[in-house]
C-alpha cells in the first residue's frame, strides 16, 4: 500500500524539485558578476547582455524596445548603403509599394485648403461603388475629421486606409451639398506601368515606374496590346525607375532575349553564384528596341538595361544610371520588424558589377548623384564617364563599362531650362496643381469631346485661355506670371495641358502629352529610323 502511494506522489515531488531548482538557478544567475561577463554560458551575446543589464539594473525606467531599435540601426550604418532596418510600425507601408497593392478605398487625393479633395476614383473600386466622384471633398472618415488645419497626407492615409473588408462612413461635400455614404475597403492595385501607347504607326512606348510583384504581368499585357496595334519597334522608358524585384526584370528581359542567353548572375561570400537565363521564346526578340535611362534608374532597371546592352539587343539612351548592383533579402525579426540585408552582388552577362563605390560613407554615396549635376556630367557627354571603370567589349565590339552604373550608348543631356522664381514658386507651393484641378472641374464637358489623348493633343485649342486664367489665379498668391520669360511660359503651358489630360486618361494621357516633344523620345525615333 505504501509503495502504491509512493508511486502516485513521486512524479509530483520530482516536478516540484525541478521547478525549485530552475527558480533558484535563475535567481543565482541574476546575482552573478564575474570577469567572464554577465552570463557565464559559453560565448556571450554582448548586445543582449547589455540590454538585459539596463532592464534589470538601470536607475530609471527606459524603453528597451527603443534602445534595441537604435542599436540595430547603428549596426546597419556600418554596412553598405542599401542594408536597412525597418521598424514594425513602417513595415506594412514599405512592403506595399513592392507588393503593388494596398488596402483602402481606391481614390487619389490631394489636400487643398486643409481639406481632402478627390482627384481620381479607381473604376470598380470601393470608392467608385460608394458613388465618389472627382471633385468630392471628404470631410470625415468614421469619427475622424479631415478638415483640420495643417493636416498632412500621411494623417489622411492612416485614416482612409484600413483592413480589407472593414467598413466606414464618409461625410462628403459635393458642390454645396453634404451627405454620407458607406464604403467597404478592399485591395487596391498600384500599377507599375505608367503609360503604354503607340507613338506612331510602328513605334510603341511603355513606361515602368518600378518592378513590383505584378510588373511582369502588367508589362506583358501592355506589350501584347501594342503588338496587336501593329508595333514593330519599342521604346522602353526606365527613367526614374528605382528598381524592385530582380526576378521581374529578368522575366521582362526574357521577352527580348533568346537562345538560353545569360541575363544576370548573383554572387556573394555567403551566396554561391546563381545564374538567371532566358528560358522561353520571347514576344519581342527581333524588333528594334531602345531603352531610356537616367541618373535615377537603379537596381532592377540596371539589371534589365545591362543585359540588353551586353547582348547588343537594345540601344541605351540617356544618362548614366544610379549604380546599385547589390541584392537585398528581407528577414523578419521576432518583434515584427525586418532587416533588408545585402546578400550578394549582381553581375551583367559580361561580368560587369554596376555597383559604384561606397567606401567613403553613406552621405558621400547618396550625394554623388547631386555631384553629377554640379560637375556637369548630366550636361556633357564627354564627362559622362565612369572614373577608372573597367572596360568590357560586347559581341559586336562595343565598349561598355563596369563599376558605376550603366553608361548609355547615346548620351542625351538633361533639360537645362530652369524656372525663374515666380514660375518655381507656383509649382512648389501647390498653386499650379490646385489651379489645374479647379480648371478641370469647370471644364469637364470640354474634355468629353476628345476620345483619346492623341486627339486631345492635336485639337485642344484652349491653351491661351487656360494660361490667362492661370495668370489671374497666381496673382492671388502675389505671383506675377506676366513677367516670366517665354521659355517658362511654354514649359508651364505644356505641363498645364499634360496635367489636364491626366484627369481623364490618367498617367497614360499625361505622358502621351508630355512626351510629344521629349528629347530622348525624339532621339529614339532617330535611332530607329536609321
Amino acid at each position: 500500500m505504501k509503495n502504491k502511494k509512493l508511486q502516485v506522489w513521486l512524479p509530483l515531488l520530482f516536478a516540484l524539485v525541478m521547478i525549485l531548482g530552475m527558480y533558484f538557478g535563475y535567481k543565482l544567475q541574476q546575482g552573478m558578476r564575474t570577469q567572464h561577463g554577465f552570463f557565464k554560458t559559453g560565448k556571450g551575446n554582448s548586445l543582449q547582455e547589455a540590454l538585459d543589464l539596463i532592464r534589470l539594473k538601470y536607475v530609471d525606467s527606459v524603453g528597451i524596445d527603443t534602445l534595441q531599435t537604435n542599436a540595430i540601426q547603428d549596426m546597419m550604418t556600418e554596412l553598405d548603403p542599401h542594408s536597412v532596418f525597418i521598424p514594425a510600425s513602417r513595415l506594412k507601408e514599405v512592403n506595399e509599394d513592392l507588393e503593388g497593392q494596398f488596402e483602402g478605398i481606391g481614390v487619389e487625393f490631394n489636400i487643398f485648403n486643409d481639406t481632402m479633395n478627390v482627384l481620381y476614383v479607381i473604376p470598380e473600386g470601393p470608392g467608385d461603388k460608394a458613388g465618389l466622384q472627382i471633385g468630392d471633398k471628404i470631410l470625415k472618415v468614421g469619427d475622424s475629421l479631415l478638415t483640420r488645419k495643417n493636416i498632412t497626407s500621411d494623417e489622411v492615409k492612416n485614416v482612409v486606409r484600413g483592413q480589407r473588408g472593414s467598413k466606414t462612413a464618409l461625410q462628403i461635400l459635393r458642390e454645396d451639398s453634404i451627405f454620407y455614404t458607406n464604403v467597404t475597403r478592399d485591395m487596391i492595385p498600384v500599377s507599375s506601368v505608367d503609360a503604354s501607347y503607340m507613338v506612331d504607326k510602328l513605334t510603341g512606348y511603355i513606361k515602368l515606374n518600378k518592378f513590383s510583384e505584378h510588373t511582369y504581368v502588367e508589362f506583358m499585357k501592355s506589350l501584347e496590346g501594342l503588338l496587336k496595334q501593329g508595333m514593330k519597334q519599342l521604346i522602353l522608358d526606365l527613367r526614374g525607375n528605382g528598381g524592385g524585384f530582380m526576378n521581374e526584370a529578368v522575366n521582362i528581359a526574357d521577352e527580348f532575349l533568346g537562345d538560353d542567353k545569360l541575363i544576370v548572375y548573383t554572387q556573394g561570400i555567403n551566396s554561391p553564384r546563381q545564374e538567371y537565363k532566358a528560358k522561353r521564346p520571347g514576344l519581342f526578340e527581333t524588333g528594334k528596341l531602345t531603352v531610356l535611362v537616367d541618373e535615377l534608374s537603379a537596381s532592377a532597371s540596371e539589371v534589365l538595361a545591362g543585359a540588353l546592352q551586353d547582348w547588343d539587343r537594345a540601344t541605351i539612351i540617356g544618362r548614366r544610371t544610379f549604380g546599385k548592383g547589390l541584392v537585398q533579402q528581407q528577414y523578419m525579426l521576432s518583434d515584427g520588424s525586418a532587416i533588408r540585408l545585402t546578400v550578394a552582388r549582381y553581375f551583367t552577362p559580361l561580368g560587369r558589377s554596376i555597383q559604384r563605390p561606397y567606401d567613403k560613407g553613406k552621405k558621400v554615396y547618396m550625394d554623388e548623384i547631386w555631384q553629377r549635376y554640379s560637375d556637369g556630367e548630366v550636361l556633357y557627354a564627354d564627362s559622362n564617364k565612369i572614373k577608372n571603370g573597367k572596360q568590357y567589349k560586347t559581341h559586336n565590339g562595343k565598349i561598355v563599362y563596369g563599376g558605376g552604373g550603366i553608361m548609355p550608348d547615346i548620351f542625351v543631356p538633361i533639360d537645362t531650362s530652369t524656372f525663374q522664381k515666380a514660375s518655381a514658386r507656383i509649382l512648389t507651393n501647390g498653386t499650379f496643381y490646385k489651379f489645374i484641378y479647379l480648371y478641370y472641374l469647370q471644364r469637364k464637358s470640354l474634355l468629353q469631346q476628345f476620345k483619346t489623348p492623341d486627339e486631345f493633343l492635336l485639337h485642344f485649342k484652349n491653351g491661351n485661355e487656360m494660361w490667362q486664367q492661370l495668370v489671374r489665379y497666381a496673382l492671388q498668391d502675389t505671383v506675377n506670371l506676366n513677367t516670366v520669360p517665354l521659355s517658362d511660359k511654354e514649359a508651364l503651358e505644356k505641363r498645364l495641358k499634360a496635367n489636364l489630360a491626366r484627369f481623364k486618361w490618367r498617367n497614360e494621357g499625361y505622358f502621351e502629352v508630355l512626351n510629344s516633344d521629349d528629347s530622348m523620345i525624339k532621339k529614339s525615333l532617330e535611332v530607329m529610323e536609321k
